[in-house]
């Protein structure tokens, strides 16, 4: 195969600064990501805020101001927001600027490492091996140049690019090296103009935020009739006790701070995870990350140290000194070598032959030669692809490959390369034992996924006797279940059967990782794949999570939802653990909202009907939000919880906070109402109210808050302490108007508690009861929502 060697002298500065002026620069359209306008005006202009801050206009007419404190919440909350997500922003802007791509052009005859935007239109590229192309142009230089456009047309084979030949952008290299001229840049370029799909990965799916919107739009729509019922119901108390009492219905029905939690949740664990040195690209994915059941491995870099070192040179035929010459010379024909080649490089000297033709190494031939004048042809790569027909090497080759070592072949023939087919005489002259060393830290992390549940899976393009025996010492569950990728069948069905089996796997090429990520997701897994080279690009982009190395290829970072910076395999059970967090508690937090939202609309509507007076003052409700929902959910939201999350949120959501809030509104209601009938006056009806619905929805925010560990037990003994404070303090009780009713009415309420609190418990523990007697899943589930069907889940 010919080598074209032109090398064009590129722009000079004043063309460059030229072309700067004229807006000729690489420069795309904006990301998903927020501005600071952007995040201000999500947290401010919103519906409910909106809804709310007109029902403040109407309370400062008709109500003294004290009534007007949840307005005051709204702006507290709003402010968090802002502050939590601008903390995110600001972390994830740092690491950006850490990871930030550069591409190396020709200026002025020198190569220059720019910014990726800083290119423009005419600039001369040096691209190779693991590069993604940045900008459309034309090919000026090819060394062995294959570019793997799959992700732009899907054709799954590279193609081979020469001069003259055109390359777009979003597609990358998997061999060889070469240049091109910039030709179509930012917004013009071909990847610019796929928009949302400029690096072609489809953004991650969000079950968490739309279930959330869905709950959002379902209580605005209900919002305006019950409201409206409340405000006519509440006409017979005159028009200041109506619009007061109708403003405390309205305000209770929104869940304010539900968004805000969520919000702050996804903020705190980009922050966290940057802190471990993570970059999150796609807020969604610390999701994905609850949702992990199986992560994937390459062995170099993850289980292995990625440092290699020459164990050792087995000589088969010829002599020592040439095949040391044949190794300097083949280890320095690509301009961007491989890890094997740059060590064979490092243990050599140059012996100055002069390169006639070449193949560069690719992960799909898995191996490389090279034509030398009058040296003949040396080819580098796996024993089992280049010298399989010489059966007699197979016993030594088995007893490195046992042992965790990389056994690469030098063989020579006299066939000069023209193509990429591999020679057919090819006569070995060596064997090169190459080892690794397995991360001191790999054994923590595997341990964690296992306690976690994740199962693990090895897929390498070496050997599989070298993966297997690395995966073994590193502790791998199951690295006796090796599977050959030479074997590894096309059919579908028996490949999902295999990928769920087998657990370490070899001899994987860049398209069978991708269709053994495919089949574990058919098989119903969610699927995390870590890699760094340009091998792993196409698993990285179908898997549900692709997590890149930050030492990787810009191919693999490009396509990758997270990039671990540091490259640390020990930072991956942070990931996992963080985006368990944050959907657990979100959970948590939303079926304490929700539970608000219907013992609101149940109390509204039962005060209408019956024409009461509002059993609550705006002010009181701020009170129980506060103390039985908003400071504990803050709380709540950043707790740990390792439990991995489920489908189905909002129907678990429901399942609890429906029966949950109808039984809060029916005891509250049901005190409220025989204080009245008793001629309780409406002030003390009120407190007794208070009283009621306070320690009914303490006993939610217990059941919630499971397994209570320490820190959750004093936050439920805190708000239990910080209402009893309340009521023992005159100036708190004459803020909030709670006169404390008598002594018989302060029993009453305490009694209706405890009944309705021994009911929730009861059915509580009836639930795993019931589970394990195998009744009717219809009867089941209605007992089992007061523990969001999760007997001793962590999630709840």
């Amino acid at each position: 195969m010919s080598i074209a060697t032109t090398r064009m002298p590129g722009l000079t500065n004043e063309q460059v600064a030229e072309r700067m002026a004229a807006g000729l620069r690489n420069v795309r359209p904006s990301g998903p990501d927020r501005t600071t306008g952007d995040i201000v005006r999500a947290n401010t202009l919103t519906r409910f805020n909106l809804l709310i801050t007109v029902l403040v206009v109407v309370i400062v007419f008709v109500a003294p101001i004290q009534d007007a404190l949840f307005g005051f919440v709204m702006v507290i909350n709003s402010l968090i927001g802002i502050f939590q997500e601008l903390r995110a922003k600001l972390t994830l802007d740092k690491l950006r600027l850490i990871q930030a791509p550069h591409a190396t052009v020709i200026r002025n005859g020198v190569e220059t490492s720019v910014a990726v935007e800083d290119v423009v239109q005419d600039d001369e590229l040096l691209v190779g091996s693991g590069d993604q192309i940045i900008v459309d142009g034309t090919i000026t230089n090819s060394r062995g140049l294959e570019i793997d456009e799959s992700l732009l047309t899907g054709e799954a084979d590279p193609v081979t690019k020469q001069v003259g030949d055109y390359a777009r952008s979003g597609s990358f290299v998997v061999a060889g090296s070469g240049s091109m001229r910039a030709e179509h840049v930012g917004v013009d370029s071909f990847a610019a103009q796929l928009a949302v799909e400029a690096r072609k990965f489809t953004l991650v799916n969000s079950e968490i935020r739309s279930a959330i919107d869905t709950l959002l739009m379902m209580i605005g729509w209900m919002l305006f009739p019950i409201g409206a019922i409340l405000i006519i119901g509440q006409l017979t108390q005159g028009f200041s006790e109506a619009a007061t009492g109708a403003v405390a219905g309205m305000v209770a029905m929104i869940p304010q701070g539900l968004v805000l939690l969520t919000s702050v949740a996804f903020a705190v664990a980009v922050v966290r995870l940057g802190r471990h040195r993570v970059l999150v690209q796609e807020l969604p994915a610390v999701e994905t990350l609850a949702r992990v059941d199986v992560v994937c491995f390459d062995k170099t870099g993850t289980l292995t140290e990625g440092t290699l070192r020459l164990v050792a040179t087995q000589l088969i035929s010829g002599d020592k000194d040439t095949v040391r010459q044949a190794l300097g010379a083949i280890s320095r024909v690509e301009v961007q070598p491989n890890a094997t080649a740059r060590l064979l490089a490092d243990a050599t000297k140059d012996p100055g032959w002069r390169i006639i033709g070449s193949v560069p190494f690719s992960s799909e031939r898995k191996w490389s030669g090279a034509s030398f004048h009058q040296r003949g042809t040396w080819i580098l790569g796996a024993p089992d692809i280049i010298v399989s027909h010489h059966t007699s090497l197979a016993k030594t080759v088995a007893k490195h490959t046992n042992s965790g070592r990389r056994v690469v072949a030098l063989a020579y023939t006299d066939e000069a390369l023209t193509t990429t087919d591999l020679p057919s005489d090819l006569v070995p002259w060596a064997l090169i034992i190459v080892g690794d060393t397995v991360r001191p830290d790999a054994r923590a992390a595997l341990d964690y996924f296992a306690d976690q549940g994740v199962a693990v899976k090895i897929i390498s393009g070496d050997d599989p006797r070298t993966v297997a025996s690395i995966a073994k010492a590193a502790g791998v569950s199951g690295s006796n279940r090796v599977v050959d990728g030479s074997r590894l069948p096309t059919d579908p069905t028996r490949l999902r059967s295999i990928a769920e089996r087998g657990v370490v796997f070899g001899r994987i090429t860049p398209h069978q990782k991708k269709e053994l990520i495919l089949a574990l997701q058919a098989n119903g897994h969610t699927v995390a794949m870590t890699g760094d080279g340009v091998n792993d690009v196409l698993a990285l982009k179908e898997a549900d999570i692709g997590v890149a190395m930050g030492g990787g290829s810009s191919a693999s970072r490009a396509v990758s939802q997270l990039i671990l910076l540091d490259g640390t395999f020990d930072a991956l059970p942070h990931v996992v653990a963080e985006g368990r967090r944050v959907i657990g508690n979100i959970e948590r937090v939303s079926n304490l909202f929700l539970t608000k939202t219907v013992y609101a609309m149940a109390l509204a509507v039962s005060t209408s009907l019956s024409q009461l007076a509002y059993p609550f003052l705006p002010r009181q409700l701020s009170l129980v939000g506060a103390l039985t929902i908003g400071i504990p959910g803050f709380f709540l939201a950043l707790q740990p919880s390792s439990t991995p999350v489920r489908p189905g949120f909002l129907l678990r959501v429901f399942r609890f906070a429906i029966p949950t809030g109808l039984i809060a509104a029916a005891a509250t209601y049901s005190a409220y109402g025989l204080a009245r009938n008793q001629g309780v006056p409406l002030g003390e009806a009120r407190t007794t109210a208070t009283l009621v619905l306070v320690a009914v929805s303490l006993f939610a925010l217990l059941v919630v808050s499971r397994p209570l560990t320490t820190a959750r037990q004093v936050l439920v003994m805190a708000m239990t302490g910080l209402f009893m404070v309340t009521m023992a303090l005159e100036s708190a009780r004459v803020f909030y108007e709670l006169p404390l009713p008598t002594a018989i009415v302060i029993w009453a309420s305490i009694g209706i508690a405890a009944f309705t609190g021994a009911i929730m418990y009861t059915a509580w523990q009836l639930s795993g009861w019931i589970a394990q007697g195998g009744v009717n899943s219809f009867v089941a589930a209605i007992v089992t929502v007061f523990r969001g069907d999760r007997s001793g889940d962590d999630n709840n």
